[in-house]
């Protein structure tokens, strides 16, 4: 059979029928899997929470998200998982939660200040960030059409607020539908759709103490729409879309910390 062998699991299960869903976000604690809202077989944004016990090789339903949504990003620090942002349809969601292991409880926590559609968001030691995305027209702005913006919304989790935003702490290049990550310290956004006519390249990164943004080597393979995974020493730019569907694989790595 050769090196390489599959472990199969079971399938996503609710009490009675099959979990049919897409589009969720995933953490693992303890080695355990949490699967986290996701679109529906009918396309509605859910709120349920499924955790997967290995021991007993089965989904088990947990108690369910303040707000049905699909696409967000979830983060674990410590006891708890962090939920912020994602969708509802054509709308994007500014809900931000957490939900404790321990007490298996949610709370919620104050929203995403500026609603974006294809933003991303990443997560250090001491802070959340909402990044770039898509800006909508307000309601009574009728010629006004969607833009990228280089917004830069941190979450201050010692004072519990949003800090308020400041020209000089935004991006070096307007983007959405990129990837966000941390290393070393610093606060990465790599790739993604801007104002060219083609994905980007650039990537860049956040100094927390000197609050600036820097350049970054270029991605190999200009792209957006990448799935990630973060390690504590590399940032896995996986697939996504160039000129057409894209099998790259790059991973960044700063070996420079704060």
């Amino acid at each position: 059979m050769g090196a390489h062998s599959y472990l199969i699991f079971s399938p996503l299960r609710g009490r009675e029928q099959m979990w049919r869903t897409l589009s969720f976000s995933l953490s693992l604690s303890d080695g355990k899997v949490y699967a986290l809202g996701g679109m529906g077989a009918d396309t509605t944004p859910q709120a349920s929470v499924r955790l997967y016990e290995p021991t007993k090789d089965q989904w088990l339903p947990h108690t369910s998200m303040p707000t049905p949504r699909y696409g967000a990003f979830s983060f674990l620090r410590g006891s708890k998982i962090y939920v912020l942002g994602g969708r509802q349809g054509k709308l994007p969601v500014t809900a931000f939660e957490a939900f404790d292991l321990e007490m298996k409880s949610w709370t919620r926590y104050p929203c995403i200040p500026s609603r974006r559609a294809f933003s991303s968001c990443a997560a250090s030691d001491r802070a959340f960030f909402s990044l770039g995305g898509l800006q909508q027209p307000g309601p009574h702005n009728f010629y006004s059409r969607p833009h990228f913006v280089s917004t830069v919304e941190e979450f201050d989790c010692e004072q519990g607020v949003w800090l308020k935003a400041t020209r000089s702490c935004r991006m070096r290049e307007k983007r959405a539908d990129f990837v966000a990550g941390c290393l070393g310290g610093r606060v990465i956004a790599a790739g993604g759709l801007g104002n060219q006519p083609s994905p980007l390249a650039s990537v860049e990164s956040y100094n927390q103490l000197k609050r600036r943004w820097e350049p970054v080597a270029p991605l190999p393979s200009p792209r957006c729409s990448c799935a990630s995974i973060q390690t504590p020493n590399m940032l896995f730019l996986i697939g996504g879309v160039s000129q057409g569907p894209s099998n790259a694989v790059e991973a960044l790595c700063l070996k420079e910390t704060v």
